[in-house]
């Protein structure tokens, strides 16, 4: 598989605008002012049309000073392709431009977790990565990724690969942020998402990778990003992280007015 890989955007113009002016503007107004942006380790951020949970995510990477390297973990919504599915090189196309796959990156991480496959099919209609990066790529114009889709519920292999990111980044010597794309609660009233939502946050909060596969094991949370979210955490402990903030919590009741079915969305900064 050749570096000349691009892959085009699959949900422009559904879940953010393709016009690239629009989408510059639309961004800049998610983003806040902060006194200072911290080194973070980890964060959790929504991947829902930006209409719905734009802000929550401008208001997390309005916290973070992007470093030039980050991993980006997701669910794999469309079922296809592989479990734990990365590409390892290459580049995404947005509206904005092209962002290139850290390759070095990718090969230490495959080379470190080889239940990771090279697999194209499971990211190519994935919105989940897909809508972070004009986030990242606006804050920091060099930025590389990684991208990991991951279709497996199993928590040993979730913390195995978080374990292994934990190594790889700490013989780059340099600081990664590792992104867990998820939303939070689906489709339930805007009360029990809420309820439902800060146990799991809670969790998230502490840094506590197990408590939070079991508690949305044991409330029924369907929190799609679990995984990504365990694996983050798993790797930002590792690396030294005490405490997690909740930076912005929202659910899509606050943009549609439909309390009866919503989608929650939480901002968290992982240190």
């Amino acid at each position: 598989m050749g570096s000349t890989i691009v892959r085009p955007p699959a949900v422009a113009g559904k879940f953010y605008p393709r016009d690239q002016k629009r989408l510059q503007t639309d961004l800049q107004s998610y983003f806040v002012s902060t006194e200072k942006r911290i080194a973070a380790l980890g964060c959790v951020v929504p991947h829902a049309g930006y209409m719905y949970s734009g802000h929550v995510a401008g208001a997390v990477y309005s916290k973070i000073e992007v470093p030039a390297r980050c991993l980006v973990l997701c669910p794999n919504h469309t079922g296809q392709g592989t479990p734990l599915s990365i590409m390892t090189c290459g580049s995404w196309e947005t509206p904005l431009g092209d962002v290139a796959i850290d390759q070095e990156l990718a090969a230490s991480l495959t080379k470190r977790f080889p239940l990771l496959s090279e697999d194209v099919l499971a990211h190519r209609a994935e919105h989940a990565i897909e809508v972070q990066l004009p986030f990242l790529q606006t804050l920091r114009s060099d930025v590389r990724f990684v991208p990991i889709a991951l279709g497996t519920r199993q928590f040993e292999v979730l913390e195995g690969l978080g374990h292994a990111i934990a190594d790889v980044l700490a013989e780059t010597g340099e600081l990664v942020l590792v992104v867990a794309s998820s939303d939070m609660n689906h489709y339930e009233s805007d009360p029990v998402t809420r309820v439902k939502d800060h146990q799991a946050i809670d969790r998230v909060l502490a840094v506590d990778a197990r408590g939070l596969y079991d508690v949305v094991a044991e409330e029924q949370i369907s929190m799609c990003g679990f995984g990504p979210t365990v694996t983050m955490l798993t790797a930002a402990r590792q690396l030294g992280a005490m405490k997690g903030e909740l930076v912005k919590y929202a659910t899509s009741g606050d943009i549609s007015g439909d309390r009866e079915m919503v989608v929650g969305y939480a901002g968290i900064v992982v240190n």
